[in-house]
């Protein structure tokens, strides 16, 4: 018997949650009736507006004579355009990832010796206390990284002399240290529940301090600690990609939600990567990869239109993959038009299914985005467009790289630190009130009833 069983028989457990079903639902027309924004999003699913930032933004939408009209997305970090930062480490050829962390906190491009100084700094940080790994990592592995992650950022609030001095000096020097050892942190939680929980053989490989964090990564994570520049480079692409997206996103409020309390640095980012670790969230690139498992199975000529628009008609109508009427990576809270973090990353991806011989598999994936797009806007009624979201290509980049999908959402997080780290300190330097929201009760009032009377 587990640890988490109750000692309750099924019956007993069955009539306790059947207690808590009734007693817990809501009439959803009372929604409605109240004008409550579900979500904080309004009827059309725009975000309902719960503060200011300078960090980054995201456009949907543009107004022509006086009206907002969907559009091509645009991701702006601190103002730049996300694709000119992608299109500058093309152009140069260099490692982006730690350039673009330095843009989000001190929201300024650094110049060459600021950025030779920023890394530096990154890489001097990138070790874990005396016998971390073994005493914290190691012990009670974790089938899922993400929990190991949150509880390794926890567990390094007792190494720290000064965790709970919320000064912004002392934030900045946690937040690099956190940037500097999550990538460590992410991958050694897998190895070491690969190791205790499949069988398979243990490597911790330290970082190496020249090289930039996509390529200590790939690094740590090899036996042979091997990888090919176009590899590094698509992960580096990912990072940037995924470091920031906005204040509105589930596990940035998150971060200025916990961070506006007055709590320390170490709770508010394991508040974070819990949030980030649910499905809805972080966890949704997985279920892309999966689904496109059982397409695969299912669809005999992976150039027939026919059969693939068949397959995707089932998922909608519930009758393939999970049967949830999903097809995953389809669709975003924000975008319609386009999803400008998956237009990008495409292109990334093409390279690299050139490189590993899956030119086929890419053809497919890009068929689907097509297909698709077309499917939902026929049979859905929906208010704006749908569009491949970055998660579409992202897990099949993972996959041709070779990472194991228990870190697809453990990635996401070592990227979000960037932005999470802006957040929090923008948060603290604009001293704002402690986030409450506002929930109306529509419970009816009772009488007390004395127990022996009940």
């Amino acid at each position: 018997m587990g640890h988490t069983d109750l000692f309750l028989s099924a019956d007993e457990m069955q009539r306790l949650t059947e207690l808590c079903r009734k007693n817990s639902a809501i009439d959803p027309l009372l929604y409605s009736k109240y004008d409550v924004k579900r979500g904080l999003r309004d009827v059309n699913g725009k975000g309902v507006l719960t503060g200011l930032t300078e960090i980054s933004e995201i456009v949907s939408n543009q107004t022509v004579n006086g009206e907002s009209v969907p559009c091509d997305g645009q991701l702006f970090y601190r103002g730049y355009n996300v694709r000119d930062l992608i299109e500058d480490t093309i152009a140069k050829e260099h490692f982006g990832f730690e350039e673009t962390t330095y843009l989000l906190i001190f929201g300024e491009l650094p110049d060459e010796k600021q950025l030779v100084e920023f890394k530096s700094i990154l890489s001097s940080l990138r070790s874990l206390p005396t016998n971390f790994v073994r005493d914290v990592v190691m012990k009670a592995s974790s089938l899922d990284v993400m929990n190991s992650m949150a509880r390794g950022v926890l567990s390094l609030y007792h190494y720290d002399d000064r965790a709970i001095d919320i000064s912004v000096e002392n934030v900045l020097r946690q937040c690099l240290k956190l940037i500097a050892v999550m990538p460590m942190l992410s991958v050694y939680g897998y190895q070491t529940s690969n190791y205790y929980h499949n069988g398979e053989s243990l490597y911790i490989h330290a970082p190496e301090p020249e090289l930039s964090t996509a390529e200590n990564l790939l690094y740590m994570l090899r036996s042979d600690c091997s990888y090919t520049e176009l590899e590094a480079r698509v992960l580096d692409a990912a990072l940037i990609l995924h470091a920031e997206h906005g204040g509105g996103n589930n596990s940035t409020f998150t971060m200025h939600v916990v961070t506006s309390s007055g709590t320390d640095t170490y709770s508010a980012f394991a508040a974070s990567l819990c949030s980030l670790k649910g499905f809805r969230h972080g966890g949704a690139n997985i279920k892309v990869v999966r689904m496109f498992d059982d397409l695969e199975k299912n669809v005999r000529d992976w150039k027939d239109d026919d059969e693939i628009n068949n397959y995707l008609l089932k998922l909608l109508n519930k009758d393939a993959f999970d049967n949830a009427g999903l097809i995953y990576g389809m669709g975003h809270a924000v975008y319609s038009v386009s999803d400008p973090r998956a237009k990008i990353f495409k292109t990334f991806v093409e390279k690299l299914s050139e490189e590993k011989g899956l030119s086929d598999e890419f053809q497919l994936y890009s068929k689907v985005e097509k297909l698709a797009s077309d499917l939902i806007a026929q049979k859905r009624k929906i208010y704006k467009g749908v569009s491949a979201n970055v998660d579409f290509y992202s897990g099949f980049a993972y996959r041709m790289l070779g990472l194991p999908p228990e870190l697809y959402t453990p990635i996401f997080a070592v990227s979000r630190m960037s932005g999470w780290s802006a957040h929090r300190l923008e948060e603290l330097i604009n001293a704002g009130k402690i986030i409450r929201p506002a929930y109306k009760s529509v419970a009816e009032r009772r009488e007390y009833t004395p127990l022996d009377k009940r």
